[in-house]
């Protein structure tokens, strides 16, 4: 039996497309209530729009999610108590209770064709207003409101198509309360008479999604700020529909911006800007590729973190949050009303600070098969200290190659800028000494290396810089790199001798 006073919250996406990653904070969100609240979160897929529906979007939708790590108590890919949860497989409900609002006087058919409606937009287009179908003008129109019962049963048994339209009353204020915007009013002078079930069978969102809140017992409706003006015609329909004292609360989320703050994040600012919008990549039905958070380095809880933070402040100086951390924190009472600004820079830095937090080993085993791919044979022990050493200074787990490789390759090549900079004619000759150093050290641990090499620099009166910058120049063909003992020792003493003699054999040739 459910628990009434466990809170139900629920995500519920259209396999339209991708997930931008603004569905994604919307799932997060409900999931972090669910989970402050020991509520229960449910996953269902609002599929009735059927000229809108893209192959795959329902499996991308999905594995995002498990990426991202939000996890569902019950829906389409978990069996639960108040399924089906694909809109499409429980259209037969749907039909019953637009023919109650019909009934009780709350809505009404409507057989205008789509000609006919386009027809009245372009002619108030030409007059400089725009078409509304509403109290206005709805007893001028093709419906039953107009044409009365016996010639619509007339149209209804000789198949004529129609659609079920919601009766709006007539200047009424509706007052609703959001748990975000606080209390709101507003007057049905100023909305149309939508569409709830269309001639295909199907139900629109406004009432499927009521049906199904009702129904999958849902407490709380957290969604995007788009909805907001649906949110009088959904309070008129539990009205309707005799359930208010079964509505949900209803919060809405403010928008995510663009980089600039003006206006929504779209997946053309993405493009423009070269940062992902979606959480992982979508490659679409023409075989066009969108970058996904996944496939650019980030990490899942990186994501998290950045999207908690975009419209939800803890109210504390902490700005890095765990997945269980934010579990604990949130609180809808303090998500903003307005818009937040998307940073791709500091997303980085989110990202920055997520792989200083990974295990050195785990880092290094996600390493091993690009190390593989590349023709490196090293054991998991050296791969582990080789990401130690380099891992303060990743953004991304993918930038390790590009640290690391000098640990598995000796220089092929110096940087041009660096033999100019730093390979002085006197510097050959400088080398060849640090050679025998090097040769009469037996001990080379990273501790002992540097304390020989810096003890003969100081008795001879030697540069610091002018012999590290030539020796990190011979062992890693250019002037990156950490601590340059830890790199000798991590490659040990035969290979660093090797190198400085290659070094002093080819630089500057």
């Amino acid at each position: 039996m459910q628990d009434n006073n466990k809170p139900r919250v629920r995500f519920a996406p259209s396999p339209t497309g991708p997930l931008h990653i603004g569905g994604v904070r919307t799932a997060l969100y409900n999931y972090l209530f669910a989970k402050k609240n020991n509520g229960e979160f449910v996953l269902r897929i609002e599929d009735t729009d059927q000229k809108r529906f893209v192959e795959g979007a329902e499996n991308y939708i999905i594995e995002a999610l498990n990426w991202c790590g939000i996890e569902f108590d019950e829906g389409v890919h978990k069996n639960g108590n108040y399924g089906p949860y694909r809109q499409s497989e429980r259209k037969d409900i749907y039909e019953g209770f637009a023919r109650q609002l019909i009934e009780s006087g709350w809505a009404y058919y409507a057989f205008d064709t789509e000609e006919e409606l386009n027809n009245l937009r372009q002619e108030a287009e030409s007059n400089k207003r725009t078409f509304t179908y509403d109290v206005s003008v709805r007893n001028q129109l093709s419906n039953s409101l107009k044409l009365g019962m016996q010639k619509t049963t007339e149209l209804i048994d000789s198949k004529t198509p129609y659609v079920i339209r919601f009766k709006m009353p007539e200047n009424m204020d509706v007052h609703m309360k959001d748990i975000i915007r606080g209390d709101i009013k507003v007057n049905t002078s100023t909305l149309d008479d939508k569409v709830l079930f269309k001639a295909d069978g199907l139900p629109t969102y406004h009432l499927a999604n009521i049906v199904d809140d009702y129904m999958m017992k849902i407490t709380h409706v957290i969604r995007g700020e788009e909805w907001l003006p649906s949110l009088p015609l959904h309070v008129l329909l539990y009205k309707a529909l005799e359930w208010e004292d079964k509505m949900p609360e209803f919060a809405h989320l403010p928008l995510i911006l663009k980089p600039s703050g003006k206006g929504k994040l779209s997946k053309r600012d993405g493009d423009k800007d070269g940062f992902p919008v979606f959480p992982i990549e979508w490659k679409d039905a023409e075989g066009n590729t969108s970058a996904g958070y996944r496939e650019s380095g980030y990490e899942a809880e990186a994501l998290i973190n950045i999207l908690a933070l975009l419209g939800w402040n803890s109210g504390t100086e902490q700005e890095v949050f765990s997945l269980k951390e934010l579990e604990q924190s949130f609180d809808l009472k303090k998500v903003s009303k307005s818009g937040a600004r998307f940073d791709p820079d500091k997303a980085k830095w989110f990202n920055h600070q997520f792989v200083q937090k990974l295990n050195p080993e785990k880092l290094a085993d996600s390493f091993m098969e690009e190390l593989k791919e590349k023709g490196v044979d090293k054991d998991l022990k050296f791969v582990t200290k080789a990401c130690e050493l380099v891992q303060e200074r990743l953004n991304f787990r993918n930038e390790l190659w590009e640290q690391t490789y000098f640990f598995f390759h000796a220089p092929l090549e110096y940087n041009p800028k660096v033999v100019k900079k730093r390979w002085k004619s006197d510097v050959p000759e400088l080398m060849n000494e640090l050679l025998e150093i090097l040769k009469n050290t037996d001990d080379f641990s990273s501790e002992n290396t540097e304390k020989a090499v810096k003890s003969w620099i100081e008795e001879n009166e030697y540069g610091m810089g002018k012999i590290m910058n030539a020796f990190r120049l011979c062992l890693v063909g250019d002037s990156k790199g950490p601590h340059l003992f830890d790199i000798t020792e991590l490659i040990g003493k035969e290979e660093t001798i090797r190198r400085l003699e290659n070094g002093i054999k080819n630089i500057g040739e």
